[in-house]
């Protein structure tokens, strides 16, 4: 009898296997995306290259309003106006003020209170992390009683020791710094929780060794905890410097309306001024575009520092 050999069938590729070989590359992680880059492209750089597009026009933003195309005049324009420039000073000035409330004095409250256990820790975390669940509006609202320079309780309290009250919203010397605390009293929870969180993750052997050598609590801090948060640190820093004259906006719509006499007003609260008060939206649009066009170059910047002096433990 003949010997019969049996060949073993070819593997049958699988579906996805086809897709990846027509396609050159495997377009499931693509898919997973989707949703998320629809969603930055309609509602990040659609609008972005509209306002872009709307900085070379004069327009009022009303449907029946011819769009006058102005050239460049929209941004020659603002950098005549002294209020634009008052602005971006004011923007300068709330960028560090905020640093010692959401940077400096975060990173001492936790390493000093990183020995604190039982209820006492849980009970430090929850007060100083209510500010930050607080709406916006509502912790405006808050601080507008409390501050008022007829009945708040800040202001009986300066007469109770024998001082004058202090206009804190409605004296233009005392309005800006009051705006910088509000802000930052927001913000220092966060921060706090976030570098205590960073701190608890450092190898306790590194510190365990740094006392056997006979190193101080001074020096464990200097030599091992600060730069081991510093990922951290700069982060914050980052973040502050992006994101912290924006983060004030609420409490200026709230509370001063960019005043007495622009003292509060920052490049945000212009934006928004020049977009639905004047409806002046080529001013706006070309106020916005330089905005992001200079914190772009400052977010390059942060990024380049942070992958320089970032210490990571590996």
């Amino acid at each position: 009898m003949s010997q019969i050999t049996f060949q073993p069938s070819a593997p049958v590729r699988s579906m996805p296997a086809l897709g990846r070989l027509r396609l050159g590359f495997d377009i499931a992680p693509w898919l997973y995306l989707s949703p998320v880059l629809i969603t930055l492209f309609v509602w990040t750089y659609l609008p972005l290259a509209e306002a872009f597009q709307l900085s070379f026009y004069q327009w009022n933003m009303l449907p029946t309003s011819p769009q006058r195309y102005v050239g460049f005049d929209n941004y020659m324009r603002l950098f005549k106006l002294p209020e634009m420039r008052r602005a971006l000073w004011n923007t300068l000035i709330y960028i560090i003020g905020l640093f010692p409330l959401s940077v400096f004095i975060p990173l001492a409250v936790a390493i000093l209170t990183q020995d604190l256990t039982g209820p006492l820790r849980n009970l430090y975390r929850a007060l100083i992390f209510i500010p930050m669940i607080i709406a916006p509006v509502v912790a405006g609202v808050v601080w507008r009683w409390l501050l008022n320079q007829d009945h708040g309780l800040v202001n009986k309290g300066l007469e109770a020791i024998g001082l004058s009250p202090i206009g804190f919203l409605q004296d233009a010397d005392w309005a800006l710094p009051t705006l910088i605390w509000i802000t930052g009293w927001k913000l220092i929870g966060f921060s706090t929780l976030l570098i205590a969180a960073a701190n608890a993750s450092i190898n306790p052997a590194y510190i365990e060794a740094a006392k056997i050598d006979g190193a101080t609590r001074w020096r464990i801090i200097r030599d091992i905890r600060l730069p081991l948060l510093s990922p951290v640190i700069l982060m914050l820093s980052m973040m502050t410097i992006l994101l912290g004259a924006q983060w004030s906006f609420t409490y200026i719509n709230v509370l001063t309306g960019g005043g007495p006499l622009k003292s509060t007003t920052n490049i945000f609260f212009l934006l928004y001024e020049y977009g639905f008060s004047s409806m002046t939206v080529g001013w706006s649009a070309a106020a916005g575009m330089i905005t992001f066009a200079g914190f772009t170059v400052i977010a390059l910047i942060c990024l380049k520092i942070m992958r320089k002096r970032a210490i990571y433990d590996n």
